[in-house]
C-alpha cells in the first residue's frame, strides 16, 4: 500500500479481516481523512494495523493508538508497525474503549463489523462521543447507510456522509449540535 510517497507492507493471516489485501472500505475511509500533526488518533478494531500505521505517517506516532479485542490482531499490528519502522505507537488489546482509560482523541477511525447485529456499532458510536475531545471526529466506513446515519445523528446531532467506491464514510463531529 502506498501512502504519502511511502510504500507500506503488511503481513496478516486468515483469522483477521481482509487477509489477502487492504479492504477497499478502509482505503476509501483513509482517502477522505486529513490528519493534522497534533491529532490524537484511535484506530478502533485495528485488525493488522493499517489505519494506525498510516496515521503514524502523518501525526506524532506517540499520539496514535491501535486497539482490538483479538490478540492475533494485536500481534500482527505490532509486527506490521515494526515492518514499517513505526515506533512509539500504542497497541492495546481492548474491547472497544475499555483499556483506554481517560485518553481522549481528536479522531477515531473504524471499519466496524457490519455483517452482525448493531450492538458493537452502537458501543462504537455512543462511546466515541464520550472519548472524543471537543470538535473531535468519529469516522466510520460501512456498506450500510440508514442505521449508521440515524445513530450518528441521534448521538452527535449530525453526520456528513461521503459515498466512495461502494462504501459510505460517515464523519460526525463532537459538539456539532
Amino acid at each position: 500500500m502506498n501512502y504519502r510517497d511511502r510504500t507500506l507492507t503488511f503481513e496478516t493471516q486468515q483469522d483477521l479481516f481482509s487477509p489477502r489485501y487492504v479492504d477497499k472500505g478502509t482505503i476509501a475511509m483513509l482517502e477522505t481523512v486529513s490528519f493534522m500533526m497534533d491529532d490524537i488518533v484511535l484506530d478502533l478494531g485495528c485488525g493488522y494495523g493499517v489505519v494506525g500505521i498510516v496515521a503514524a505517517q502523518a501525526v506524532k506516532p506517540e499520539n496514535v493508538f491501535l486497539v482490538d479485542v483479538n490478540p492475533t490482531a494485536i500481534e500482527y499490528s505490532t509486527l506490521n508497525a515494526q515492518r514499517n519502522y513505526v515506533t512509539d505507537i500504542h497497541i492495546l488489546q481492548s474491547d472497544v474503549y475499555e483499556a483506554l482509560g481517560d485518553i481522549r482523541f481528536t479522531k477515531i477511525l473504524c471499519n466496524p463489523p457490519y455483517h452482525t447485529d448493531f450492538s458493537i456499532a452502537k458501543k462504537i458510536i455512543e462511546g466515541g462521543y464520550r472519548k472524543l475531545l471537543p470538535e473531535g471526529e468519529l469516522i466510520l466506513v460501512t456498506k450500510r447507510k440508514e442505521w449508521y446515519k440515524r445513530k450518528c445523528i441521534s448521538v452527535f446531532g449530525g453526520v456528513k456522509i461521503t459515498e466512495k467506491d461502494g462504501y459510505y464514510v460517515f464523519r460526525s463531529v463532537k459538539n456539532q449540535r
